[in-house]
């Protein structure tokens, strides 16, 4: 069995907080938990933003080595030499791409339009009670 050789990624066209975050992330959550501490040690607002941005992008609680969506997407795209298999494959990305931004409309959507019958709902309750408090009022006087 012949070990697969991983290929060094090719930083020239990204900027420098990109390659950071690569180089980072090549080397593991340790080394994003180091630079945390040592943000903290130096001057505690980089610390402070470091664990902000571990945090929102996942970085701090994932399992594998590497969580970046870049990487793996520099990855994907990477020319084979295949013309027709990269064609397809672009194609493909752009389409699968293109399902998930509409799904995710979708249940967004969802997520309204259950929001707004359950506003209705209780707006629709609010008017009964306060009809019922109304009658009983004028029941009283």
């Amino acid at each position: 069995m012949t070990p697969v050789a991983t290929a060094a990624q090719d930083t020239s066209h990204m900027g420098w907080f990109s390659r950071t975050e690569a180089w980072l992330d090549s080397k593991g959550k340790g080394a994003w938990i180091a630079a945390m501490v040592l943000g903290f040690v130096f001057f505690w607002p980089v610390g402070l933003a470091l664990l902000f941005y571990m945090i929102w992008s996942k970085r701090m609680f994932s399992k594998n080595r590497s969580c970046s969506t870049h990487k793996r997407r520099m990855h994907v795209t990477r020319p084979t030499g295949n013309s027709a298999f990269d064609s397809y494959r672009d194609e493909m990305i752009k389409r699968l791409e293109d399902e998930q931004a509409s799904f995710e409309a979708f249940l967004e959507r969802l997520r309204e339009a259950k929001d707004k019958s359950e506003f209705d709902d209780f707006m629709d309750e609010r008017a009964k009670q306060a009809a019922q408090e109304r009658e009983e009022n004028r029941a009283d006087a």
